[in-house]
């Protein structure tokens, strides 16, 4: 009588899973022990039988090889290895967010400072910076204004960052991108 895992094994379409023991329905394939050394072309069944004689699991690790790959190897231990270099991957990585600021025409040189001085803080936190101006009515008739006042922007922040995407407009908007410059070794 099959088991659930043999009946169930039958109605799974795709999984990312590896397949394992019962799944695998191969006529052939091609078997590596569990020390890295191959064993050969074998049917499928035979290869169980080599793996449970071990005590060990069936997986197939090469599903897309001809004939499909198998190894035979403790599953739970390589899941719980696997699960571990991913978790270790996770918290190596650092994403990077991007902070918005936005400046006006007719920005005073205080704020113009204190505009500055926040965008150091995300720059130093290792952020992109999207940097925006918008227009409104009569505005739209200076975007020169707009361009002189990003490049004055990009200036004050030349020891930290370098210009991405330098000033360019996009409807009533104007859009600058800024990138913290890479450390030195």
């Amino acid at each position: 009588m099959p088991t659930i895992n043999q009946f169930w094994g039958c109605l799974i379409i795709s999984s990312k899973e590896l397949q394992t023991n019962g799944q695998i329905r191969d006529r052939q394939v091609r078997v590596i022990g569990p020390t890295g050394n191959q064993l050969g072309i074998m049917s499928s069944a035979q290869a169980l039988q080599k793996a449970m004689e071990m005590n060990l699991d069936l997986v197939k690790i090469a599903p897309q090889a001809r004939p499909p790959v198998c190894k035979i190897i403790d599953y739970g231990k390589f899941r719980f290895e696997q699960a571990k270099r991913e978790k270790e991957a996770r918290k190596n990585q650092h994403t990077v967010s991007i902070k918005e600021i936005r400046l006006s025409l007719n920005i005073d040189t205080h704020d113009f400072d204190t505009k500055v001085n926040h965008a150091r803080r995300f720059l130093k936190e290792g952020n992109k910076l999207k940097v925006s101006i918008r227009f409104r009515g009569r505005e739209m008739g200076h975007p020169e204004q707009g361009h002189a006042a990003m490049r004055r922007f990009a200036e004050a922040l030349s020891d930290l960052a370098n210009v991405e995407k330098p000033s360019k407009m996009e409807g009533r908007n104007m859009l600058m991108f800024l990138a913290s410059k890479p450390a030195k070794q």
